[in-house]
């Protein structure tokens, strides 16, 4: 999930640098989700590891 919420920032930064408004808050939009819902699964993972470690 992490590589699509760099893809989805690389599109953000592009269509910035190109003037395309309509396409530049969607994306980062969307890159905020994904960015998101990627810490909230890592802290998950995270702390499954250490529960199963013991």
């Amino acid at each position: 999930m992490l590589h699509y919420a760099v893809v989805f920032f690389v599109i953000a930064l592009v269509a910035a640098l190109f003037g395309y408004g309509g396409i530049a808050p969607s994306a980062i939009g969307i890159g905020k989700i994904l960015f998101v819902v990627f810490g909230v699964l890592a802290v998950a993972s995270f702390i499954g590891g250490l529960l199963r470690g013991r």
